[in-house]
């Protein structure tokens, strides 16, 4: 994958897009990730995704603040970059670098070559995430069609 003019836009689907998901904890979150991945693409295995994003939460927390996490993993044999958005009905205790539960999640799952493009999305989101009305929009969606085009609407 040589494209390195990726946006959220072109890897968010509104199929992984999903409003006050269920998850009691950080593991929770991320199997919820791994199953949603696995059940749009049967191709992919939903426990090498789960194993690779915990491996990834092993070297420090993804959560970034105020709220926000942006579980990540590069995957093998993976031809595209997925993202899955999530607001969680309950915030959860990710660890994140203030200390405060995650309630807002994108998680980015990219293949195992990727790295500028990996790197670059991760900005973008960081940047995107870091407007707190942008956030706060998020967090009042009650649906996840209203979910997924909130976080649309500003990057267009």
């Amino acid at each position: 994958m040589s494209d390195t003019s990726l946006t959220i836009d072109n890897i968010l689907s509104s199929q992984l897009t999903l409003c006050q998901a269920p998850a009691s904890s950080k593991k929770r979150v991320l199997e919820f990730i791994a199953e949603r991945i696995h059940y749009q693409d049967e191709t992919l295995s939903e426990s090498d995704i789960f194993s690779n994003l915990v491996s990834r939460e092993r070297l420090g927390s993804t959560g970034i603040g105020q709220g926000i996490a942006i579980p990540h993993c590069r995957l093998d044999g993976l031809d595209r970059v997925i993202g899955v958005l999530m607001t969680l009905q309950e915030p959860v205790d990710f660890d994140a670098i203030d200390n405060q539960p995650v309630d807002l999640v994108f998680a980015l799952v990219v293949p195992k070559e990727a790295t500028s493009a990996h790197l670059e999305l991760l900005s973008q989101l960081a940047e995107k995430f870091n407007d707190g009305a942008f956030c706060q929009r998020l967090r009042q969606c009650t649906d996840s069609d209203s979910l997924y085009q909130g976080m649309l609407a500003d990057s267009q």
